[in-house]
């Protein structure tokens, strides 16, 4: 990494941001598939640990958690027999947690969908927020014990259920159709009119967009688990601190970390890439 400077780092790091792939950011800067590995692994170590260090006492008061798929090395059903229980292979999935009002994401939690993952997400989250909050997940079972765990009967929570439907057609790659919602309350007193998923699920295509390794139907996925949660922590690195929210900019253009008080302007990428240094 002495050999890159810090101008070649902020271009790579823009590329992948944008949701280009390492061989396509090597391709248009020139720069070796090994070097911009080597710069991802070690950079998304270094905004894990920022974030870590610095997403404490959030004054957040409305929560929306959801949890993302993506697989890592291939797809479950065609993992080897060999490689069959060897951890972060095959179906992996990332929890996410996004405040509503400053569309921070204080939290996010890569494995798998299990109530010990999920126990593991929540605790991290309630560790980092300075007030009871009012919380909305989906209907995900492993919700009900983690959330008790992590926040005891300090939280209003309520899971926001979707229901589908059956179609006649058989539509491969479109989801059924949702035909209505069912609002369970769970904890607390949870205000009705808070109680959505819109934002999180907005965040969900934020994140396809902006990682190719989430994109669909493609050769981009990770073939390493230590890979994959290095670019989704550049992600949130630069989500919450360098990139403008389109909807923070009265009374001026903000970013969610701006927003949420843990930074004072917006961050460039020459900044994410000194996390290095």
């Amino acid at each position: 990494m002495n050999r890159l400077s810090t101008e070649k780092r902020a271009k790579i790091i823009g590329c992948l941001v944008e949701g280009m792939s390492i061989r396509a950011t090597s391709r248009l800067l020139e720069a070796s598939t090994n070097t911009i590995d080597k710069l991802l692994g070690d950079l998304g170590e270094a905004c894990s640990a920022y974030m870590n260090e610095n997403l404490v006492d959030l004054p957040c008061r409305r929560i929306e958690c959801d949890e993302i798929w993506s697989f890592v090395y291939a797809k479950a059903k065609n993992v080897p027999a060999e490689l069959a229980n060897e951890p972060g292979v095959g179906d992996v999935w990332t929890w996410t947690a996004i405040d509503a009002e400053t569309k921070l994401v204080p939290s996010y939690y890569v494995g798998n969908r299990s109530a010990h993952d999920g126990y593991a997400f929540m605790t991290d989250l309630a560790g980092r927020l300075a007030n009871r909050v009012q919380l909305t997940t989906d209907g995900h079972r492993a919700y009900l014990g983690a959330v008790e765990g992590a926040f005891g009967s300090d939280i209003d929570y309520a899971m926001l259920v979707k229901i589908y439907g059956h179609d006649k057609e058989e539509k491969r790659y479109s989801p059924a159709e949702c035909i209505g919602t069912e609002i369970v309350h769970v904890s607390g007193d949870p205000d009705p009119d808070r109680i959505s998923t819109s934002y999180v699920e907005r965040q969900n295509l934020t994140m396809r967009m902006g990682m190719r390794r989430f994109t669909r139907l493609t050769n981009a996925f990770s073939k390493k688990i230590e890979n994959h949660a290095a670019s989704v922590a550049l992600h949130f690195m630069h989500y919450n601190f360098a990139r403008v929210h389109k909807s923070l900019k009265n009374p001026y253009p903000r970013t969610p970390a701006m927003a949420a008080g843990v930074a004072n302007h917006v961050w460039t990428l020459a900044e994410i890439a000194g996390l290095l240094d």
